[in-house]
């Protein structure tokens, strides 16, 4: 399914198609995009993981029915997803509970890095999301994660310091977005 679109980019589920299924292994089993995700914690290491991964995805946010999500990031002329872009309520304090605050977010392969695809895909998931009544979004970064605060601020976030308040406690540099 389709959740947004540019005249670039398809934002879209991840599918269990065997090319899907293979760029899902190829980017999560990377140690320079999995150390920014939770300092690296769920590192896949067997091409088999990909599908419970998509389908672990699907379960987690089967109950929002399509506004949150975490979805593949199509070019129109790849004819393969790039990455992921992702947007949901952030987990609080004790790194589970769903918060108020919605977070916008971004994964991508290696090699699609520096094209303006994690900017032009958040930001369709993001005015979505405006659309819908969400007054703010928050992107939350580890420190260090130089690239993804540039895309940040190149969605015109407003960096907001190092907060505390989501993912257990874990000290991340917030930008946030209002509509």
């Amino acid at each position: 399914m389709t959740i947004a679109s540019t005249d670039r980019l398809l934002v879209r589920d991840w599918t269990d198609d065997p090319t899907d299924l293979a760029r899902v292994f190829d980017i999560y089993s990377r140690d320079e995009v999995m150390r920014w995700l939770g300092g690296g914690s769920g590192l896949l290491t067997d091409p088999a993981q990909a599908a419970e991964r998509v389908q672990a995805w699907r379960n987690r946010f089967a109950p929002y029915a399509g506004r949150y999500g975490l979805w593949a990031i199509e070019p129109r002329d790849a004819g393969h997803a790039v990455g992921s872009v992702l947007l949901k309520p952030l987990p609080g304090r004790d790194g589970a509970t769903p918060t108020d605050d919605i977070e916008v977010g971004w994964h991508l392969h290696p090699d699609s890095q520096g094209h303006g695809y994690a900017t032009e895909a958040a930001r369709a998931v993001v005015e979505r999301e405006f659309a819908a009544g969400t007054s703010q979004v928050y992107a939350v970064v580890m420190a260090g994660n130089e690239p993804s605060m540039a895309v940040a601020r190149r969605l015109g976030m407003t960096h907001v310091g190092v907060r505390t308040d989501w993912y257990g406690g874990e000290e991340l540099e917030t930008f946030v977005l209002r509509a």
